[in-house]
């Protein structure tokens, strides 16, 4: 067969890939794309998509910064300060619990809890230090919301649809629901423009929570190390207030922010991809059983929050 050389199967790949960078490509035609090629033909180059998902996806965010009003981020900062801090606080407290019921190691509830309080791999690679967690430890963990995280790709635009969820509504939703800022983005760009730009500003003045959080729990570990804001985040900010000062080229940004977008879809294709049962297997029933739970109680607490009007921006 064809797919049987190597050479055949990356140049494939690669074809696809390009396709999901077109204009003819949709997010979520992308995400199916990637996850069928894997599962029926396989992935040729795993190394190298998973490493060029994770940049690609930060080059998006930041790119997407250039369609977003820096006033607006400040005001999602402020109207949602007290929600975020107490979500986050709940989040975390709610996973200690549930880690210590499925009788996780200390470091793999307390990375597994931080990244779903807060945004994924991001705070996850932000607390490993201040906790001294080892490889180990980081990597069932990451492998655990990674999992996670291509879930929510999947199911979170259908539920929002089934639920009736406005655009704003749904924007609020996977930002707090969603682990990481990447998938935040990915899902939202699946349900609409509006939900696009909402998530992300929303997703990203959460994650801006890294660093106090982190520092508090350095309190706790008696830790030295210090975390720092990704910098990709710091990119999004800049770019939104470029795209707010300098209103004079707007046609520049939006074209930058259309480029943004199609590397959006193009890195979606490259997360399917590098969805696997071995990735699955890898993290073991408990950590993944422990993380599936408090994800589904935050999520579900969420939604009902959200449907009743309690929680609004």
């Amino acid at each position: 067969m064809l797919l049987e050389r190597p050479g055949f199967h990356k140049a494939l790949f690669l074809l696809v890939f390009l396709f999901a960078l077109s204009p003819f490509a949709s997010a979520s035609s992308a995400l199916f794309i990637g996850l069928g090629f894997a599962l029926i033909l396989g992935n040729p180059l795993p190394d190298l998509s998973n490493n060029a998902s994770k940049w690609l996806l930060k080059l998006a965010v930041i790119g997407l910064g250039f369609n977003v009003n820096i006033e607006e981020v400040l005001a999602v900062g402020r109207s949602s300060l007290v929600l975020t801090i107490i979500s986050i606080t709940a989040i975390i407290g709610l996973g200690e619990i549930l880690s210590q019921v499925f009788r996780l190691n200390r470091n793999t509830g307390t990375l597994i809890s931080f990244g779903t309080a807060i945004c994924g791999g991001s705070a996850i690679a932000a607390m490993a230090p201040v906790i001294k967690a080892r490889q180990d430890e980081i990597a069932i963990s990451l492998s655990v919301i990674f999992a996670l995280n291509a879930l929510g790709l999947l199911i979170f635009p259908w539920l929002g649809h089934y639920f009736s969820l406005s655009e704003s509504q749904f924007a609020l939703w996977s930002a707090l629901a969603i682990h990481d800022t990447s998938s935040v983005v990915a899902a939202a760009s699946v349900y609409g423009p509006v939900a696009l730009t909402m998530a992300t500003t929303i997703k990203l003045t959460r994650a801006m929570w890294i660093v106090p959080y982190a520092a508090m729990a350095g309190v706790f570990w008696r830790s030295s190390e210090k975390a720092s804001i990704p910098l990709f985040i710091i990119g999004f900010i800049a770019a939104a207030m470029i795209n707010t000062w300098l209103p004079n080229y707007q046609s520049v940004w939006s074209v930058l922010y259309s480029g943004a977008k199609s590397v959006l879809v193009a890195s979606l294709f490259l997360i399917g991809s590098g969805v696997s049962m071995a990735m699955l297997r890898q993290s073991g029933w408990r950590p993944f059983a422990m993380a599936s739970i408090l994800w589904f109680i935050v999520s579900g607490v969420m939604l009902l929050l959200i449907l009743d009007g309690l929680i609004t921006l």
